[in-house]
């Protein structure tokens, strides 16, 4: 799968691309939202990389807004702190008050920029355990050269473009209109193989983990 994550996510110049390359609206936002729950919790730098098994200078960096991490640094950190991925979208504006807690109307869409991808949340409200999102794959790019596994069911459909899954040993070229289910904690990963951007609409069920403090 071809990747822009090149190297181990464990030492912090292989996990993150270099920021000046990123939107840095977005890079910042992620950075502070992780900072803001890690300290929130009482959790110090090292207890996070105990715990999500990427290294401090990795965080480090990530918190301060230095480089954007890959998706799967981003996922380990995300998980350790027992975050949903709808957590780390910032709320454009508020919903119309007419409209009720359940719904998010098309402009009241965040969206996530970490360079090579975009992710557009659809779930509305507070978080709940199933999450819906779209994910802008532009061309070439993937989810990273290291897989990604984590307790929870994902599921998807190709809205534009084409996609490479790949779970466990099995891959499959997924095009426009189809559609997938696969269990997360195993290993798995996406790339996009075409010449145009990829659009995904990637829905989430977590499964309720025990908090790490």
């Amino acid at each position: 799968m071809k990747s822009i994550a090149k190297k181990k996510s464990g030492d912090a110049p292989s996990s993150l691309r270099d920021s000046t390359n990123a939107p840095k609206t977005s890079a910042t936002r992620v950075g502070a939202i992780l900072r803001r729950f890690r300290k929130q919790n009482g959790i110090s730098l090292q207890e996070l990389a105990d715990l999500s098994g990427v290294s401090v200078g990795t965080i480090s960096q990530v918190e301060r807004d230095l480089a954007n991490p890959s998706l799967r640094v981003l996922t380990s950190i995300r998980n350790a702190l027992n975050l949903p991925a709808s957590a780390l979208f910032h709320e454009i504006a508020s919903p119309p008050e007419r409209d009720p807690g359940f719904v998010r109307r098309a402009a009241q869409r965040p969206r996530l920029e970490l360079g090579y991808m975009s992710k557009e949340l659809l779930s509305a409200g507070t978080p709940h355990s199933l999450q819906l999102m779209i994910l802008h794959i532009p061309p070439g790019n993937s989810s990273g050269d290291k897989m990604i596994r984590y307790p929870a069911e994902k599921a998807g459909l190709v809205l534009e473009g084409e996609i490479i899954l790949t779970v466990g040993e099995e891959e499959a070229r997924l095009q426009k209109g189809d559609s997938f289910v696969f269990d997360s904690s195993i290993a798995h990963g996406f790339s996009n193989p075409g010449s145009t951007e990829a659009k995904v609409l990637w829905i989430i069920g977590s499964v309720p983990a025990a908090p790490h403090f």
